[in-house]
């Protein structure tokens, strides 16, 4: 009887060394995805299949190049505009702003172009038709400007380049939802972060005034 009990014995220990270990739990295709907000946006869950669709992609589509498009033309007046500060302000601070503008528009109007042409699209002239872009100042707009000088033209500067950001806005977030380019995605949030960090820094010099 003793013999026979460590038989017993020996086959369960035998069977647990060479029994094979439960299979790791493998991921479900079901499980959901938390999609962090935009600045100021609260994250949300979606499931796979929407996840999938949310990740931005290395291909234009015709949202893409018309945003870039647009936003050389929009750019290039923004710069028209800060280059009149430096002879035509008072305010040492819009002085100062108009120039980060034209050191941080600048840099991506060449991005823009270079990206237009990579895809085999012109860029758009210098003076192109802008008349359905947001925030856009008028030929009318843009001679008072030229015009004025000292407070009145601090005001009229922070008028017109205040709505010029918006406009902006505008078109990034428009892209933002239906764009499809990684890149293009990557430049509309840095001109909205940018263009709204500006657009309070005017606003507290608008206070000013």
């Amino acid at each position: 009887m003793r013999v026979a009990l460590i038989a017993v014995i020996a086959a369960l220990a035998l069977s647990a060394c060479t029994s094979e270990p439960d299979p790791a739990p493998s991921p479900q295709a079901s499980a959901p995805v938390i999609v962090p907000g935009r600045p100021g946006e609260v994250a949300r869950t979606v499931g796979p299949s929407e996840a999938a669709t949310l990740v931005p992609s290395p291909t234009a589509n015709a949202a893409d190049v018309t945003y870039v498009q647009n936003m050389v033309v929009h750019h290039r007046q923004a710069l028209d505009m800060a280059s009149l500060a430096p002879t035509r302000a008072e305010h040492t601070r819009l002085k100062s702003l108009a120039s980060r503008i034209k050191d941080s528009q600048a840099p991506e109007i060449q991005f823009m172009i270079t990206w237009l042409q990579q895809q085999g699209m012109r860029a758009p002239e210098h003076h192109a038709e802008h008349d359905s872009m947001p925030g856009m100042a008028s030929p009318e707009q843009m001679d008072a400007l030229k015009a004025a000088s000292g407070k009145d033209f601090d005001r009229l500067f922070l008028q017109l380049m205040i709505a010029h950001h918006r406009g902006a806005l505008t078109m990034s977030e428009q892209v933002l939802t239906s764009g499809s380019h990684q890149r293009i995605e990557e430049l509309a949030n840095d001109v909205s972060a940018t263009q709204s960090a500006e657009i309070r820094r005017m606003q507290e010099m608008q206070a000013e005034l």
